[in-house]
Parts: structure tokens; C-alpha cells; sequence
């Protein structure tokens, strides 16, 4: 519709993208919805539609080579230029290592390392250019911690786009851009099932959040200007901790807690 912002939101068939989506509705946003699932994505646009939000509906694989790239493209095929980016698609690799392929490790970096990067890149002059922007990084806690066995690739990519988001903060924030990673701790999605997560019991779930909860906190501290958003007091208690306890006592907590979720090979 004219005159009314426009919000790109991917991976938002499910969990924190779906909240993020119907959040940006409620605030007056049209939106662009982007996932693999087809089905999941019309039925939110038809959620979406009934209650007077435009809604662009684009099925993609994200992890794919050049996927991103063919993303941007129909979308300024269409014309549009977001307002708001909210790079929210993601995945991990429980198993170790050496027991995966390539291709299955390169598709985790496209899907989180290189579509952000890239559809910033791609609409971040014009939100420069209207002296207005938000730009919304999905990143983990994980990015804090130390690493450890299983989901390798994981914290380094989540590290990525905290480092990404407060370089470019650095860049564009007196321009009117506002730029943030978010590090949610343990949310209740289907995040962990769809990546083959082992779901026992432990301190996180009993802290977890819901993907509301996590979509308000990070959309009122960005519009803030915030760069680093952890969500809920616990995991701002974690995070505290993360940041200031020695490297060596980080990284044995930090693997001791990992143990659990290893799968092997």
C-alpha cells in the first residue's frame, strides 16, 4: 500500500520470523515474507492480507548458491525497497565435523553468513538515501560462548553477524539506520526438532522464551538505536557472565554444556 513501510522478514514461516512479521504488521508495516515452505508462507499472508497488510510472498531456498542474489533481484523487480530487513533464517549441524559434507557446510555459511551480508548490502542505500532504516540480525548467544562439539560452524556464524551488525552500527547509525543483532538464549520454536537438536530438559527450557517475547524486546531496542539485544533476564544474566569470566573457564563451561547435544559423526 502507499505510503506505508515495507518489511522484508526471512526465514518467517515459523518462529521468531513469523513473530517478527505479524509484529511488523501491528506497526503499521507492509511486508515481504520469505522461507522454503510455500504452504506456511500463503497461509500467513492470508492471515496477514484479512487484516489489511500488503503482503509479497517469495518461496526460496536461501542456502542455496546465488539464492540471496536472485532474492533481491525480484524484489526490486517489484519495485520495492524495504525499510526494514530482518535476517532471521537460519539452521545449524549437530553432527561432528568430518561426519558431514561440504555441501551441507557451505549451505549453512550461504544461509547464514552470506544472505545477510548480502541482502544488507543490497537495500542499505537506499534506506541511507531516505535517511531512515532498520536492519535486524538474528544471531544467538552462542556468538558469546566458546565453542564446542557439534553445531561447529554455529557460533562462529552467529559471531559473524554480532561483529557484522556493530560494524556497520558504527557506520550508518548517524545516518538514520539502525542496525542490531539479537541473541536470544533458548527460545520454544521448532528450531531444534527441524535440526535434529536433542530436546531433554536442563536450565535453558526452563528460561526459554517464546518467539514473541523475543520479537518484542528486539523490535523496541533496535528502533532504539540498540546494537546488542539480548532477550530476558536470564539470558542477560548468561551473557554478563559469557563476557567477563576467563577464556579457559568459558570454554570448559561452555563445552561441558555442549556435551549433551553432541551426536557423534
Amino acid at each position: 500500500m502507499a505510503g506505508r513501510r515495507y518489511a522484508l522478514v526471512t526465514g518467517a514461516s515459523s518462529g521468531i520470523g513469523a513473530a517478527m512479521t505479524r509484529l511488523a504488521a501491528a506497526r503499521g508495516f507492509d511486508v515481504a515474507v520469505v522461507a522454503r515452505r510455500a504452504d506456511r508462507l500463503e497461509a500467513l499472508a492470508t492471515e496477514l492480507r484479512a487484516s489489511g497488510t500488503g503482503t509479497d510472498v517469495y518461496a526460496a531456498d536461501l542456502s542455496e548458491p546465488g539464492g540471496a542474489s536472485v532474492l533481491a533481484a525480484r524484489i526490486n523487480e517489484r519495485g520495492r525497497q524495504p525499510d526494514m530487513l530482518i535476517n532471521n533464517a537460519g539452521a545449524t549441524i549437530t553432527r561432528g565435523y568430518a561426519g558431514t559434507t561440504w555441501p551441507e557446510q557451505r549451505a549453512f555459511l550461504e544461509l547464514t553468513v552470506t544472505t545477510p551480508a548480502l541482502l544488507t548490502h543490497a537495500f542499505l542505500a537506499a534506506m541511507l538515501q531516505r535517511s531512515w532504516g532498520r536492519i535486524v540480525n538474528i544471531s544467538s548467544i552462542a556468538a558469546l560462548s566458546s565453542g564446542g562439539k557439534g553445531n561447529t560452524l554455529y557460533p562462529a556464524g552467529k559471531s559473524f553477524l554480532l561483529k557484522f551488525s556493530q560494524s556497520l552500527s558504527a557506520e550508518v547509525k548517524a545516518r538514520g539506520v539502525h542496525v542490531t543483532a539479537v541473541l536470544p538464549g533458548f527460545v520454544s520454536t521448532e528450531f531444534q526438532s527441524a535440526n535434529g537438536i536433542p530436546m531433554s530438559g536442563g536450565p535453558s527450557r526452563r528460561f526459554s522464551q517464546t518467539p514473541e517475547e523475543v520479537a518484542r524486546e528486539a523490535w523496541t531496542r533496535n528502533d532504539k538505536g540498540h546494537e546488542i539485544v539480548v532477550p530476558g533476564m536470564a539470558p542477560k544474566l548468561a551473557a554478563g557472565l559469557m563476557r567477563v569470566l576467563p577464556e579457559p573457564l568459558m570454554r570448559a563451561l561452555t563445552r561441558s554444556a555442549a556435551e549433551k547435544y553432541y551426536v557423534g559423526d
